[in-house]
Protein backbone atom coordinates (compact mmCIF):
# COMPACT_ATOMS: atom_id res chain seq x y z
CA UNK A 1 0.00 0.00 0.00
CA UNK A 2 1.08 3.54 -1.15
CA UNK A 3 2.14 5.23 2.26
CA UNK A 4 -0.18 8.38 0.49
CA UNK A 5 -2.86 6.08 2.15
CA UNK A 6 -1.96 6.46 5.59
CA UNK A 7 -2.97 10.36 5.77
CA UNK A 8 -6.42 9.31 4.79
CA UNK A 9 -6.94 5.31 6.44
CA UNK A 10 -5.62 6.98 10.20
CA UNK A 11 -8.64 9.72 10.35
CA UNK A 12 -10.95 7.55 9.26
CA UNK A 13 -10.24 4.40 11.42
CA UNK A 14 -10.07 6.98 14.14
CA UNK A 15 -14.02 8.05 13.37
CA UNK A 16 -14.85 4.92 12.68
CA UNK A 17 -13.51 3.65 16.45
CA UNK A 18 -15.29 7.03 18.15
CA UNK A 19 -18.05 6.15 16.02
CA UNK A 20 -18.53 2.90 17.73
CA UNK A 21 -17.58 3.77 21.26
CA UNK A 22 -20.54 6.64 20.87
CA UNK A 23 -23.11 4.12 19.39
CA UNK A 24 -22.11 1.27 22.09
CA UNK A 25 -22.49 4.38 24.97
CA UNK A 26 -25.12 6.47 23.62
CA UNK A 27 -27.13 6.30 20.52
CA UNK A 28 -27.33 3.08 17.76
CA UNK A 29 -27.19 5.33 14.69
CA UNK A 30 -23.85 5.70 15.60
CA UNK A 31 -22.96 2.34 14.34
CA UNK A 32 -24.46 3.22 11.36
CA UNK A 33 -21.66 5.92 10.88
CA UNK A 34 -19.00 3.83 12.21
CA UNK A 35 -19.56 1.47 9.41
CA UNK A 36 -19.40 3.91 7.12
CA UNK A 37 -16.14 5.12 7.89
CA UNK A 38 -14.28 1.95 8.10
CA UNK A 39 -16.31 0.71 4.79
CA UNK A 40 -14.66 4.27 3.49
CA UNK A 41 -11.05 3.69 5.29
CA UNK A 42 -11.23 0.25 3.58
CA UNK A 43 -11.91 1.81 -0.06
CA UNK A 44 -9.29 4.36 0.81
CA UNK A 45 -6.82 0.87 1.27
CA UNK A 46 -7.95 -1.00 -2.38
CA UNK A 47 -7.59 2.66 -4.12
CA UNK A 48 -3.84 2.96 -2.71
CA UNK A 49 -2.55 -0.85 -2.78
CA UNK A 50 1.27 -0.37 -4.13
CA UNK A 51 1.24 -5.16 -5.85
CA UNK A 52 4.55 -5.46 -7.10
CA UNK A 53 5.14 -6.39 -10.61
CA UNK A 54 7.81 -8.01 -12.75
CA UNK A 55 8.82 -5.30 -15.23
CA UNK A 56 10.90 -6.01 -18.13
CA UNK A 57 15.22 -5.15 -18.00
CA UNK A 58 15.60 -4.56 -21.82
CA UNK A 59 16.53 -1.01 -22.06
CA UNK A 60 14.94 -0.64 -25.72
CA UNK A 61 11.18 -1.39 -24.28
CA UNK A 62 8.74 1.03 -23.28
CA UNK A 63 6.61 0.05 -20.46
CA UNK A 64 3.01 1.74 -19.78
CA UNK A 65 3.44 4.22 -16.71
CA UNK A 66 -0.10 2.86 -15.16
CA UNK A 67 -2.72 0.61 -15.09
CA UNK A 68 -5.78 1.18 -17.21
CA UNK A 69 -7.54 1.27 -20.15
CA UNK A 70 -6.04 2.73 -23.62
CA UNK A 71 -8.41 5.74 -25.07
CA UNK A 72 -6.52 7.51 -27.39
CA UNK A 73 -3.35 6.16 -30.15
CA UNK A 74 -2.59 8.96 -32.55
CA UNK A 75 0.00 10.65 -34.54
CA UNK A 76 1.72 13.66 -32.32
CA UNK A 77 2.53 17.00 -34.20
CA UNK A 78 4.75 19.91 -32.54
CA UNK A 79 1.92 22.11 -33.01
CA UNK A 80 0.03 20.19 -30.57
CA UNK A 81 2.63 20.60 -27.91
CA UNK A 82 5.68 21.75 -28.51
CA UNK A 83 7.36 21.65 -25.19
CA UNK A 84 5.80 18.28 -24.90
CA UNK A 85 7.03 16.56 -27.72
CA UNK A 86 9.78 14.81 -29.55
CA UNK A 87 12.57 16.87 -29.89
CA UNK A 88 13.57 15.26 -32.70
CA UNK A 89 11.35 15.88 -35.97
CA UNK A 90 7.90 16.01 -35.94
CA UNK A 91 6.75 12.56 -36.05
CA UNK A 92 5.57 11.25 -32.78
CA UNK A 93 2.80 8.74 -31.32
CA UNK A 94 0.46 9.96 -28.38
CA UNK A 95 -1.29 7.09 -26.06
CA UNK A 96 -3.68 8.36 -23.53
CA UNK A 97 -4.14 5.44 -20.40
CA UNK A 98 -7.34 6.89 -18.30
CA UNK A 99 -7.63 5.30 -14.84
CA UNK A 100 -10.51 4.16 -13.09
CA UNK A 101 -11.05 4.51 -9.50
CA UNK A 102 -10.58 0.67 -9.22
CA UNK A 103 -7.13 0.70 -11.02
CA UNK A 104 -3.94 1.06 -9.21
CA UNK A 105 -2.93 4.59 -9.27
CA UNK A 106 0.67 3.90 -8.76
CA UNK A 107 2.44 5.82 -11.84
CA UNK A 108 5.91 3.78 -13.02
CA UNK A 109 8.94 5.36 -15.15
CA UNK A 110 7.99 4.15 -18.88
CA UNK A 111 11.65 3.92 -19.92
CA UNK A 112 15.08 3.67 -17.96
CA UNK A 113 17.33 6.36 -17.78
CA UNK A 114 17.69 9.98 -16.70
CA UNK A 115 14.64 12.61 -16.00
CA UNK A 116 15.81 15.32 -18.05
CA UNK A 117 13.04 17.69 -16.90
CA UNK A 118 9.84 17.99 -14.69
CA UNK A 119 6.76 20.44 -15.36
CA UNK A 120 4.24 21.34 -13.18
CA UNK A 121 1.36 23.33 -14.70
CA UNK A 122 -1.48 24.27 -12.92
CA UNK A 123 -4.88 23.93 -14.93
CA UNK A 124 -8.53 22.52 -15.06
CA UNK A 125 -10.24 19.56 -13.77
CA UNK A 126 -12.23 18.43 -16.82
CA UNK A 127 -13.11 14.54 -17.17
CA UNK A 128 -10.55 12.68 -17.67
CA UNK A 129 -11.78 10.75 -20.94
CA UNK A 130 -12.11 14.12 -22.33
CA UNK A 131 -9.31 14.84 -25.39
CA UNK A 132 -8.95 18.10 -24.41
CA UNK A 133 -8.14 17.22 -20.85
CA UNK A 134 -4.54 16.75 -22.05
CA UNK A 135 -3.97 20.05 -22.06
CA UNK A 136 -5.96 21.74 -19.96
CA UNK A 137 -6.46 19.91 -16.97
CA UNK A 138 -3.60 20.18 -14.12
CA UNK A 139 -0.52 18.29 -15.04
CA UNK A 140 2.64 17.13 -14.48
CA UNK A 141 4.99 16.62 -17.32
CA UNK A 142 8.23 14.57 -17.16
CA UNK A 143 10.92 13.69 -19.44
CA UNK A 144 12.95 10.61 -19.53
CA UNK A 145 16.23 9.83 -21.82
CA UNK A 146 18.59 6.83 -22.47
CA UNK A 147 21.11 6.27 -24.97
CA UNK A 148 18.42 4.72 -27.32
CA UNK A 149 15.30 7.40 -27.07
CA UNK A 150 13.62 9.68 -25.15
CA UNK A 151 10.20 9.95 -24.36
CA UNK A 152 7.79 12.43 -22.36
CA UNK A 153 4.89 11.22 -20.25
CA UNK A 154 2.28 13.37 -17.94
CA UNK A 155 0.46 12.83 -15.20
CA UNK A 156 -3.35 14.58 -15.71
CA UNK A 157 -5.72 15.79 -13.05
CA UNK A 158 -9.24 14.31 -13.17
CA UNK A 159 -12.67 15.43 -12.28
CA UNK A 160 -12.14 13.73 -8.88
CA UNK A 161 -8.45 13.65 -8.94
CA UNK A 162 -7.10 16.90 -7.25
CA UNK A 163 -3.57 16.06 -6.31
CA UNK A 164 -1.09 14.64 -8.24
CA UNK A 165 1.90 13.28 -6.18
CA UNK A 166 5.70 12.68 -7.79
CA UNK A 167 8.19 11.40 -5.38
CA UNK A 168 11.22 11.93 -7.96
CA UNK A 169 13.28 15.28 -9.40
CA UNK A 170 15.32 16.28 -12.57
CA UNK A 171 18.08 14.77 -12.74
CA UNK A 172 17.70 11.34 -11.21
CA UNK A 173 18.29 7.64 -12.65
CA UNK A 174 15.26 5.56 -12.98
CA UNK A 175 14.89 2.29 -13.54
CA UNK A 176 12.10 0.64 -16.05
CA UNK A 177 8.85 0.41 -14.37
CA UNK A 178 10.24 2.12 -10.81
CA UNK A 179 7.64 3.80 -8.99
CA UNK A 180 7.60 7.92 -9.38
CA UNK A 181 4.67 9.02 -8.00
CA UNK A 182 0.48 8.48 -8.21
CA UNK A 183 -2.67 10.35 -8.80
CA UNK A 184 -5.22 10.53 -6.33
CA UNK A 185 -9.08 9.26 -7.03
CA UNK A 186 -8.98 8.51 -10.90
CA UNK A 187 -7.18 10.68 -13.70
CA UNK A 188 -5.23 9.53 -16.95
CA UNK A 189 -1.46 9.37 -17.96
CA UNK A 190 -0.25 10.61 -21.75
CA UNK A 191 2.76 9.32 -22.64
CA UNK A 192 4.45 10.51 -26.13
CA UNK A 193 6.45 8.44 -28.26
CA UNK A 194 9.03 9.65 -30.95
CA UNK A 195 9.21 8.14 -34.30
CA UNK A 196 11.46 5.53 -33.57
CA UNK A 197 9.53 3.50 -30.68
CA UNK A 198 7.00 1.28 -32.71
CA UNK A 199 3.90 1.45 -30.76
CA UNK A 200 2.26 -2.04 -29.61
CA UNK A 201 -0.71 -1.81 -27.72
CA UNK A 202 -4.16 -0.97 -29.42
CA UNK A 203 -7.14 1.57 -28.26
CA UNK A 204 -9.36 -0.43 -25.74
CA UNK A 205 -6.63 -2.58 -24.27
CA UNK A 206 -6.30 -2.66 -19.99
CA UNK A 207 -2.73 -2.32 -19.42
CA UNK A 208 -0.87 -2.58 -16.62
CA UNK A 209 2.07 -0.15 -15.19
CA UNK A 210 5.53 -1.37 -15.30
CA UNK A 211 4.24 -4.60 -16.87
CA UNK A 212 2.72 -4.15 -20.49
CA UNK A 213 5.05 -3.19 -23.14
CA UNK A 214 3.44 0.25 -24.84
CA UNK A 215 6.30 0.28 -27.75
CA UNK A 216 9.75 -0.20 -28.23
CA UNK A 217 12.83 1.12 -30.23
CA UNK A 218 13.41 0.28 -33.50
CA UNK A 219 17.23 0.81 -33.90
Amino acid sequence: MARDAYSFIIPLGLLGGLCLLLGWWLVPVFFFFAFFFLLLALFVAFFFRDPEREVPTDEKLVVSPADGHVVVIKPFKIQDGPQDGPQEGNAGTLVSIFLSIFDVHINRSPLAGRIVSTNYRKGKFLIATKQKASLENEQNVITVQNEYTKVVFKQIAGLIARRIVFWKQAGDQVQLGERIGLIRFGSRVDIILPSQVTVLVKKGEHVKGGISIIGKVEI
